[in-house]
């Protein structure tokens, strides 16, 4: 490990990133995010993949060439769960965000998941950080490990959100809707807007049955298809609510988004969204469309309502401001290096002399 008291020398962090893809970049951007604070501490350095982990050769390529890296601390941020067997042990920290690769998938192929991507990997490193309580209790009901290796660490709001005021538009509020995959729950949100006038946009891909669905409802809504972080700031700051009564999320970042950018929002009563939210939005039951329907309407007719879910909003993002989770980042990697610090001196003392 390199010298890390005098001002010459500091730690050394590798971030250890999936092989890049266009279409799924979230966790890159979560981590590039804290930099600015991360490098106040440590020399910064990225590692990305040479392949993708579409075949067991891959795998086995991927944690060949990571073999001849060097660092102190080496940080697996998420989704690529083996490549912590390339690094040692006491000086390497692993990122799960979520398990819901594992309710994807069935039978032979969620065994292996399970294995390869959860219970070895885990097993395999000192320390373990995820984005909330409920994904922390999925990946100990996963593996059996140790609930005291896993540190919450939730996800930062993002410095590209920004605020504008706007006025409410309380005859037909543009309602912004994230994402399109089964578990953000559209099918049901389309159902509790019939008959509401509004604006859906939605940020996503649409299927055909999502199409028809609307069509049929006659609700007016816009599509937003791959969004710059600059896109999709704008469509907070031009919408009125922000809707998003989403069935699965490790986190559930529209919430603190749509905080950020005072906007009110409606989100899930469950864990992680109501953990998340805090008292600063609307909560309903997303698997019931009526009471889905009736937070959408008490934010449309109660400006009290409204003025107040905007304001604790406000409060509550700043709990996920970026400063403020590299912090939590910073206070972990410097305990894993007080602790390699403590056991080469207990081992220099051992030493005859």
């Amino acid at each position: 490990m390199k010298e890390t008291n005098s001002e010459e020398s500091r730690p050394v962090l590798q971030l250890i990133f999936r092989k890049k893809d266009p279409l799924y970049f979230s966790i890159e951007k979560v981590f590039q995010t804290l930099y600015p604070s991360l490098k106040k501490r440590f020399d910064l350095e990225e590692w990305l993949l040479p392949n993708f982990s579409s075949s067991l050769r891959n795998i086995w390529s991927n944690i060949r060439s990571a073999k001849k890296n060097a660092a102190d601390l080496f940080h697996v941020t998420g989704d690529i769960h083996y490549m912590v067997l390339a690094y040692p042990r006491k000086r390497t920290i692993l990122t799960v965000h979520d398990a819901v690769f594992l309710e994807k998938n069935k039978g032979l192929k969620k065994l292996i998941l399970k294995w390869l991507y959860l219970k070895i990997p885990v097993a395999r490193v000192k320390w373990v950080t995820t984005i909330s309580q409920k994904s922390r209790d999925e990946i100990v009901r996963h593996t059996g490990c140790d609930p005291d290796k896993i540190v919450v660490i939730p996800d930062p709001t993002g410095d590209f959100i920004r605020f504008r005021e706007k006025k409410f538009d309380d005859l037909s509020p543009v309602i912004l809707f994230i994402g399109s995959t089964p578990n953000k729950n559209l099918e049901r949100v389309i159902k509790a807007l019939e008959g509401i006038p509004c604006v859906l946009e939605i940020v996503g891909t649409l299927s055909s049955i999502h199409q028809g669905l609307l069509e049929k409802s006659q609700i007016n809504f816009r599509i937003f298809e791959n969004l710059t972080e600059n896109e999709l700031a704008d469509r907070y700051v031009n919408c009125d609510m922000v809707l998003f009564p989403s069935l699965y999320e490790g986190f559930g970042l529209p919430i603190t988004e749509g905080q950020k950018a005072g906007r009110p929002v409606i989100t899930s009563n469950i864990a992680p969204m109501n953990e998340v939210a805090g008292e600063a939005a609307c909560l309903v039951n997303p698997y019931n469309v009526d009471e889905i329907r009736a937070g959408v309407r008490k934010v449309i007719e109660d400006k009290g309502y409204r003025d107040l879910l905007v304001r604790k909003g406000f409060e509550n993002f700043l709990r996920f401001t970026p400063e403020k989770i590299a912090g939590q980042y910073i206070e972990l990697y410097e305990k894993v290096i007080h602790s390699l610090d403590s056991a080469s001196h207990q081992e220099f003392s051992r030493r005859p002399a």
